[in-house]
């Protein structure tokens, strides 16, 4: 795993993207990390040290995997160039196949609808006086 700075690590990603166009995906994943091992956040902790928590973006295509860490600071800016590449490479996507509901549905409704009328037309003729 290579850990870049967040530029290269975008036009890697982009690259990623432009690799994967006709066949393949790819897998990003955020998460919050402080990038010290456990041990040395006990210790931080237990003196009463801050822990600076960053943002620990990966990404991966199956074959290759690159990394980068942000600050808080550092985020907003990331955020907004990611969206970017992100709507720039959303046009390889398919569209998902559905089933038609609407043929699956409308018969149960009509049945449903032809026995409430009903119920309902008994219910009335129940109220009626009879003569």
């Amino acid at each position: 795993m290579v850990l870049l700075q967040p530029d290269p690590f975008l036009n890697e990603l982009t690259s990623m993207f432009e690799r994967s166009t006709e066949k393949g995906s790819i897998w990003v994943t955020l998460k919050r990390s402080s990038m010290k091992c456990k041990a040395t956040r006990n210790k931080m902790e237990t003196s009463g040290q801050p822990i600076e928590y960053r943002c620990l973006v990966r990404a991966t295509d199956g074959k290759k995997t690159i990394s980068t860490s942000l600050s808080a600071k550092e985020y907003q800016k990331f955020q907004a160039s990611y969206a970017t590449v992100l709507k720039a490479h959303m046009n390889a996507l398919k569209k998902r196949e559905r089933k038609d509901r609407k043929k699956t549905v409308e018969p149960e409704k009509k049945q449903d609808s032809s026995k409430s009328n009903s119920s309902k037309k008994r219910a009335l003729s129940t109220l009626k006086p009879s003569k």
